[in-house]
């Protein structure tokens, strides 16, 4: 594997926060219509930091353990944000408080679970743009646990 310098990783990370960014907005708006630019930079952070499990383990690991870290990771994210923008700012750009199983009416369980699904894509999209944008090799996944 080919070392990138600092330089050039932060552009393939940009790319990816962008990426990342621009798809969870539209997810947001074709299910409710609307975003918030904070789903913007969350979205991008969690395709940065979700994609990129395969390569932060520098092993491999299962494809399921990698979308259950996904999961927590993306609920995680949205919590911190919730706590930000939701509750301190009084933004109110969600509320899952009618939902059962929720923290602070910032995450939830049902929320939790469409994380890990939808951790999957997120894996496999940013493999994507760095194979088709930066040429790199495609990672290599293990399907079984």
């Amino acid at each position: 594997m080919k070392t990138n310098s600092f330089t050039e990783e932060f552009f393939r990370q940009t790319v990816i926060f962008l990426a990342g960014g621009f798809i969870y907005g539209a997810i947001e708006i074709l299910y409710r219509g609307h975003t918030h630019p904070s789903m913007f930079i969350t979205g991008g952070l969690c395709l940065v930091w979700v994609g990129g499990l395969n390569s932060f383990f520098r092993k491999d690991i299962p494809v399921i353990a990698q979308m259950a870290l996904g999961g927590l990771i993306i609920t995680t994210a949205e919590f911190i944000c919730g706590v930000i923008v939701n509750l301190g700012f009084g933004m109110e750009v969600w509320d899952y408080s009618d939902l059962p199983f929720n923290i602070m009416g910032q995450v939830c369980l049902l929320f939790l679970c469409i994380w890990f699904v939808f951790s999957l894509p997120a894996i496999l999209i940013e493999d994507f743009i760095r194979r088709g944008m930066f040429g790199e090799e495609k990672k290599k996944y293990i399907w079984k646990y």
